[in-house]
């Protein structure tokens, strides 16, 4: 074949390059992600107050109602016990992360709660402007503060007053060596964070990032806030510490307790879903409990539940459903214990169990809360997070009469917690 010449061939492939662009396919734009909340929350200051105080009051609730029994395995709280159904004296020695008083009343709080107290005035203190550096730092001064605490003369005369305070020191002590490094250098930062009770994945953040979603306008910003303050969060526990805020903040907004708990698939600003081979963990997490609950429910319905031995197991005493409804929750604790991980304050057990519990509860928040207690572990945090979410869904005047009347008592007279105090104060911030 005779080769053509530069011109006629320039030609031709401008012509098959011409067809082409022709038969070139239609661009589809690729779509925009949504928020699951655009909109700013709109309450009255009345309904406002009264759904702040629920989810501090329902947190408070929470952990009082898991303080007796924290890290226990539900067999050793059944012994003991029974079922728990509401609040009991927390018979255990003092701990820098527990109780700060040996055997107090039912109704005293842990950790959880103190948490939420120093949240309220750090929020105070920054005044509608939170941010990283300033949490960092408000956690480094209030360590210093308890550290220039022990020149009181005081002591020298008195060693249960060194006790008392070297308490108070050793709980903030591992957070104050992370908010430091944090205001000095990265490297710093990343040295500590790494060495934060003893470099596990804990659920650190859980403890106060809840308070967030009280504050920000909607779940987005929730998120955003959880996350930015997760300082002492590594790995996916920032996702779930950012999560449990957005799912507060949809609580102050709905009854529903599916929309609450669809916050996790439609909230997701920091991308976590486009991970390279494992994806969003926390959201497999959450579609697993979800499951397992359907699976429980079903088993139930048929009368087919898949426990070993067949009959149903014998319900604990107190336990106030029928048999079929212990054997549905017996087999949702031992699908929790099959997954369960090294420490049982890890995050993402923090998490599973927490989801599990208010997919079965679905926004009943006694059964919800005594399902959470009575499987163990580390369940007065688990509580306290599930119990703020369905506080701040329920509010203050929807709680369990005596119980919130019992944990508002005890904490304002024995801990010096006035929970009705801290909600006015946010209630203030919100509306000044």
């Amino acid at each position: 074949m005779p080769f053509m010449k530069p011109t006629i061939l320039i030609l031709v492939l401008l012509l098959s390059l011409s067809c082409k662009k022709e038969r070139a396919a239609v661009q589809l734009n690729a779509p925009k992600s949504a928020a699951y909340t655009k909109d700013t929350l709109t309450l009255t200051k009345a309904h406002y107050h009264d759904k702040v105080l629920g989810a501090l009051v329902g947190s408070a609730i929470g952990d009082a109602m898991g303080a007796s029994t924290e890290m226990w395995h539900r067999k050793d709280i059944q012994l003991k016990y029974g079922y728990i159904t509401g609040l009991t004296p927390a018979e255990r020695v003092q701990s820098p992360e527990g109780t700060w008083e040996n055997n107090l009343l039912a109704g005293a709080t842990t950790d959880d709660t103190r948490w939420k107290y120093l949240m309220v005035d750090y929020l105070k203190k920054v005044q509608g402007a939170p941010n990283a550096a300033a949490f960092s730092n408000y956690i480094t001064e209030y360590y210093q503060f308890l550290a220039h605490d022990l020149q009181d003369p005081d002591i020298a005369t008195n060693t249960d007053l060194l006790d008392e305070k070297m308490e108070k020191l050793d709980w903030i002590k591992e957070w104050a060596r992370v908010s430091m490094a944090y205001d000095q250098d990265p490297n710093q930062y990343l040295a500590a964070l790494n060495r934060f009770y003893g470099g596990e994945m804990s659920c650190a953040g859980q403890l106060y990032t809840p308070m967030f979603g009280l504050i920000a306008k909607n779940t987005e910003e929730a998120y955003a806030l959880g996350y930015e303050h997760a300082l002492f969060d590594i790995g996916y526990a920032k996702d779930i510490s950012a999560l449990v805020a957005a799912m507060v903040q949809m609580a102050l907004r709905t009854q529903d307790m599916h929309a609450i708990l669809n916050v996790v698939p439609f909230t997701d600003t920091e991308g976590y879903q486009d991970s390279r081979l494992v994806g969003r963990i926390p959201y497999a997490i959450w579609t697993t409990a979800l499951q397992q609950v359907r699976l429980a429910e079903e088993g139930h319905l048929q009368g087919t539940l898949a426990l070993d031995p067949p009959h149903p197991p014998k319900a604990p005493k107190h336990y106030p459903g029928t048999t079929m409804d212990w054997a549905q929750q017996e087999q949702l604790y031992r699908f929790l214990e099959n997954e369960k991980r090294a420490i049982p304050f890890h995050s993402a057990e923090i998490w599973q169990i927490m989801v599990t519990g208010m997919a079965h509860g679905k926004g009943d928040f006694l059964k919800t809360l005594q399902f959470i207690v009575n499987y163990g572990r580390d369940n007065d945090t688990v509580a306290a997070v599930a119990g703020m979410i369905l506080g701040a869904q329920a509010g203050y005047a929807q709680l369990p009469k005596e119980l919130r009347e019992d944990v508002v008592r005890v904490n304002k007279e024995n801990l010096g917690i006035d929970l009705e105090a801290m909600a006015g104060q946010m209630t203030a911030l919100a509306y000044p």
